[in-house]
This record gives structure tokens, sequence and C-alpha cells, in this order.
């Protein structure tokens, strides 16, 4: 049996970084609920359908190293909105 990986960082645990992603995601799903004047909620359920959200979540893209409201815009791009 091996040990659980040890991280130099505990910060770059992969729990550690889905909650941060999470966050992300969420203050995102806000941005996008104020400016389409619509329910938080329907927001995150708009994004979460998104080829922006697969793409914030594929780490090939780097889209994950650029600001919140940057990939709300990325998604208002996609949406045409």
């Amino acid at each position: 049996m091996t040990a659980p990986r040890q991280y130099d960082d505990p910060a770059k645990a992969p729990v550690i970084q889905e909650i941060i992603l999470s966050n992300r995601i969420g203050a995102i799903a806000v941005d996008l609920s104020q400016r389409l004047g619509i329910d938080p909620l329907r927001a995150l359920m708009l994004f979460y359908g998104s080829r922006t959200c697969r793409d914030l979540h594929n780490k090939a893209t780097g889209l994950y190293l650029y600001g919140d409201r940057y990939i709300a815009d990325e998604m208002m791009r996609e949406a045409d909105m």
C-alpha cells in the first residue's frame, strides 16, 4: 500500500484546487447574473452548460489562469449575449 501523495505546497492538493475552482465558478455566475439581470442560480446553470466552463476545467486550455471577469466575458462572447 502506498502512502498518500504529499504536496510541497498544500494549496496544490487536488481537494484544495477543487474548492478554489468552485469558488471561482460561483463568482463568475454572480457576475453573469448581474450582467444579464437573471437569478444567480440560472446564471450558474448556464455557465455549467457552456464550452467556457468545459475549457475552464481543462488545464490544457489555460483559461484557469485568467481572471473571473475575463472568463465571464468569454462566456458572454460564447453565448453572444
